[in-house]
């Protein structure tokens, strides 16, 4: 075949928005039953409107056909933990009325708690003797204000389908978890202004069933400390062991409760992560192996890609790390303790998701089966840019971690402009306290395969390095993210490295990242190093936010820039891109969801008014029935090909 040249971004490429929103194996979770050893795994899909239907995975049959069930929780507003197997019974939210269901196979599902709109419950776990009975995750939105909204441990009487109070205080609970035996229960807990991965603290306590009722007794602080050390993930390895993560250290490490003690796993602590923060329930980042409880296979995170390793829990030896072919790896659940069997979902650089048997052998070692093996895509792998982690320097001396993908595909050697450099895409995540991971993403190969660069930037405030490289983000929001993704983009097109055009930079960002971008193109000291951005779903005033975002995230501010509104007003002014939009000169693309609660609607529309006033080069799309993140597959399409069109319209790339 003869290979074609031409300009950087002009490339013709098979991937097609239409085409990514049907190529990826859409698992939004793993469901495993203790009992009978069943897996299942929810299922997004975008072409009937984003709702999640439960697969039976083996036979590929879907528990909860009908499109009205979806099986999603709003606790939180990002939900997780909204399933869980037990006994060949299922138990799931419904995200349209709020209540859980109990399913079993050939009936249809029958609602265990009582109609009530302002009720949401995610995080289940069924006592072991008395399996009628589940301990859940209660959020109340009787006042629906975030300082009024009441989070609380609740009992769930599948029986007399009932719900009865268990826990209160804290502002927030997650990962209720009942011993073997059924006599203690183990949770996590924080409040205001922590998040769960700042300071939050893991308790047990006796738990007496009386009545069809469990009642808690004698209360035992494990571990954890406010605004300091973030304990979490408790789970029983058996009746004496409780196994959680703790980042004491500095880097989130294995640590256990036993007789009465809480000790850190390791000898000396490992420098890398043994989890990840907490954003949405059922992220435990470690599964328990075999029958006793005396191993477990915890998902690590080393130079921005997750890893497996083997964690001894009563020896104290340091970890013994497996060779994975995997990059991405979550939802990891025991499958079978008896065969020392886990699963998990795996990503690779070149291929997506799968679901993964993982199986510890005395004789054969580690072996990996695909249970649902990746999607088979209708384009060759030969299109897939792969991923090129690196470490720059910043001229202030602070390190920033980044992604780069050069462009590719098959057909072109090239351009056939003499001296040209490709135009180049800069990623800010959202979060802010998330990661960029190596993993194959259709979206990043939608733009390599054309002839465009791509930079993904873990600014400081990323997770996955450490607590302080989180920490670099605290009092700093709007000033250490966007500068990173400005200095990271200066030094890939410069020398030594001379990577990308330096005029054709242009940054995108959903979320807190669409904040990054606001302030890259309205707050920074230059704003001029970008030639567009896209802001989906973005902050651009913080002092409403502040006022009107949801309860989970309404006393994040006050760490991220360094007290309440009433505290350091100057600062909330200061950080707000809206209050600098007359700055803006790159051209600006905006995309928001109509019934976002997180970001409302309103922060996209004041910035669009206020720089189409100036004569601004702004466009803005709402999408109606939209929340914060795409679900639609109309939506996710349009919002891909939108974005190319507005960039290539912008750098001359289509007459």
């Amino acid at each position: 075949m003869v290979l074609q040249s031409a300009p950087y971004g002009t490339w013709s490429s098979p991937i097609t928005a239409g085409a990514i929103t049907k190529g990826a194996l859409p698992i939004g979770g793993l469901v495993v039953d203790p009992i009978t050893s069943k897996l299942y795994h929810l299922e997004a899909r975008p072409s009937e409107g984003g709702r999640v239907t439960i697969i039976d995975t083996e036979s590929d049959t879907d528990v909860t056909p009908s499109k009205d069930w979806n099986v999603r929780t709003a606790v939180h507003e990002y939900g997780g933990g909204a399933a869980i197997a037990y006994g060949g019974i299922i138990y799931f939210s419904n995200l349209a009325d709020g209540r859980v269901y109990r399913s079993k196979e050939g009936a249809s599902p029958e609602a265990v708690t009582p109609e009530n709109k302002v009720h949401r419950f995610a995080d289940f776990n069924v006592h072991p003797i008395h399996t009628h009975l589940l301990v859940s995750v209660l959020e109340d939105h009787t006042v629906d204000e975030p300082s009024a909204i009441d989070n609380t441990l609740c009992i769930i009487n599948t029986t007399t389908k009932t719900v009865h109070p268990l826990l209160s205080g804290a502002d927030f609970y997650a990962s209720p978890r009942f011993s073997p035996d059924g006599t203690r229960l183990a949770w996590q807990q924080w409040s205001h202004p922590d998040m769960p991965w700042e300071g939050s603290r893991i308790y047990i306590a006796n738990a007496l069933v009386d009545s069809d009722r469990v009642s808690l007794t004698n209360l035992v602080h494990v571990a954890g400390e406010a605004l300091k050390v973030s304990a979490a993930f408790p789970s029983w390895a058996n009746n004496e062991t409780l196994v959680f993560t703790s980042d004491e250290s500095g880097y989130i490490n294995p640590w256990k409760y036993q007789n009465g003690k809480a000790t850190a796993l390791f000898p000396e602590p490992a420098r890398y992560e043994f989890g990840s923060p907490g954003w949405v329930f059922q992220m435990h980042p470690y599964a328990i192996l075999d029958e006793k409880g005396t191993l477990a296979v915890f998902i690590t995170t080393k130079d921005g890609r997750n890893s497996l390793d083997i964690v001894d829990l009563t020896r104290g030896s340091p970890p013994q790390t497996i060779d994975t072919p995997f990059v991405v790896i979550d939802k990891i659940w025991s499958l079978s303790r008896r065969a020392r069997e886990i699963v998990f979902s795996g990503e690779k650089v070149d291929e997506g998701l799968s679901v993964v048997k993982f199986t510890l052998d005395d004789a054969s070692g580690a072996n990996f089966t695909a249970l649902k093996p990746a999607a088979i895509p209708e384009f060759s792998n030969e299109f897939v840019s792969i991923p090129q982690p690196m470490t720059l320097k910043a001229p202030n001396g602070e390190i920033v971690h980044v992604v780069y993908y050069p462009p590719k595909n098959p057909n072109y050697s090239g351009s056939n402009v003499p001296g040209e450099r490709p135009p180049c895409v800069v990623l800010a995540h959202g979060g802010p306290t998330t990661i960029t991971m190596q993993n194959l993403s259709w979206t990043t190969q939608y733009f390599t395969s054309r002839g465009w660069a791509w930079l993904a930037v873990n600014y400081g405030g990323s997770s996955g390095y450490g607590r302080r490289y989180i920490c670099r983000l605290d009092s700093n929001w709007g000033i250490v993210d966007s500068n990173d993704c400005i200095q990271a983009a200066r030094i890939i097109s410069n020398e030594p490295y001379n990577l990308v055009d330096p005029k054709r930079i242009v940054i995108r960002g959903g979320s807190a990242g669409g904040y990054t971008v606001l302030c890259a193109l309205a707050n920074a000291s230059d704003v001029t190093i970008f030639a567009a951005g896209t802001s989906s779903y973005g902050i651009s005033d913080l002092l409403p936010l502040e006022a009107h975002t949801h309860k989970f995230e309404s006393h994040q501010l006050e760490k991220l820039l360094g007290g309440t509104s009433a505290q350091v007003p100057e600062v909330y002014q200061d950080r707000s891109p809206l209050n600098h939009a007359d700055r803006i000169v790159a051209p600006l693309l905006i995309l928001q969801g109509d019934i976002d609660r997180v970001v409302p609607k309103e922060q996209a529309e004041l910035i669009y008014e206020k720089v189409k006033a100036k004569g601004g080069v702004i466009e803005y799309k709402l999408y109606p029935e939209e929340g914060h993140g795409w679900r639609k597959a109309e939506t996710i399409v349009d919002t891909l090909e939108r974005e190319l069109g507005f960039y290539e319209h912008v750098l001359g790339l289509r007459s």
